[in-house]
């Protein structure tokens, strides 16, 4: 089983704490999505108070290289990236943060993609 949250899971809670109709609630989910994604698409920052802020950031073009032919350069052309920083509250709720429970199962669970 995976850590992550996922929408659903986000809906579900929602739909608890909420009591508003599941469709209503994933229907709004998808519309911030949807609003967060076309911003971030335009180029513009998103900042979500206390949560943190999501940065469009330019990487420059680079040269890499391919792991199977090692001798051959590849460029890697400038592309635009999002970048989180966490806010004031969400980084002194990460400081509380177990680090011993956080590595340990992750290391140890089979890939799933097998």
């Amino acid at each position: 089983m995976s850590n992550n949250l996922t929408k659903r899971e986000i809906v579900l809670e929602i739909y608890k704490k909420t009591g508003f109709p599941q469709k209503q609630v994933v229907d709004t989910v998808q519309l911030t999505l949807d609003i967060i994604q076309k911003a971030l698409a335009a180029g513009r920052n998103v900042e979500l108070r206390n949560f943190g802020v999501l940065e469009v950031q330019v990487r420059k073009s680079r040269i890499g290289r391919n792991p199977n032919k090692p001798e051959a350069e590849v460029v890697i052309p400038q592309r635009a990236v999002v970048k989180f920083k966490s806010g004031k509250i969400l980084k002194q709720q990460l400081k509380k943060i177990d680090l011993a429970t956080l590595s340990a199962p992750s290391a140890a669970e089979p890939s799933e993609d097998i």
